[in-house]
């Protein structure tokens, strides 16, 4: 998804940082413990939203990626010039509303590929959770 551009509405931002949470296996993702209504989504087809909310105060946005029954969504943590997931979904005006949003088939809500080539990647451990950190799933386009 690096390199992609998110389009919200009248918005875009092209993807420079992501994090992979797969499966149950995955102490770190949501479906760790099993579907519950915050997570369904992640249980459902590739190519939908998953949006939910955080510390109070942030909505995050992550995209549905695996086969119906295994959950697995990418985060987008960053997008050019917006740093940070929460910083991205105040700045689109993205909010629990527009979880499970069908990326393929909405008209407002997408990604884009503009050919931009990502040329460098770096993969490290993820940010901002305590378990799961031997997993090298955080993935940021290097300039």
């Amino acid at each position: 998804m690096l390199g992609k551009y998110i389009v919200f509405n009248d918005k875009s931002g092209r993807i420079t940082e992501v994090e992979a949470y797969v499966g149950k296996d995955d102490p770190a993702c949501h479906a760790a413990r099993g579907m519950t209504p915050r997570n369904k989504v992640m249980f459902g087809s590739a190519g939908y939203s998953y949006v939910y909310f955080i510390y109070g105060m942030y909505h995050c946005l992550n995209f549905v990626t695996e086969k119906e029954g295994f959950p697995a969504a990418v985060l987008i943590r960053a997008v050019e010039t917006i740093d940070g997931p929460g910083k991205l979904c105040k700045i689109f005006g993205i909010g629990r509303e527009h979880s499970e949003i069908d990326l393929c088939e909405s008209e407002n809500f997408y990604v884009e590929d503009r050919g931009y080539r990502v040329a460098k990647i770096k993969a490290s451990s993820r940010i901002g959770i305590k378990v799961g950190l031997d997993k090298m799933w955080r993935f940021v386009e290097e300039l």
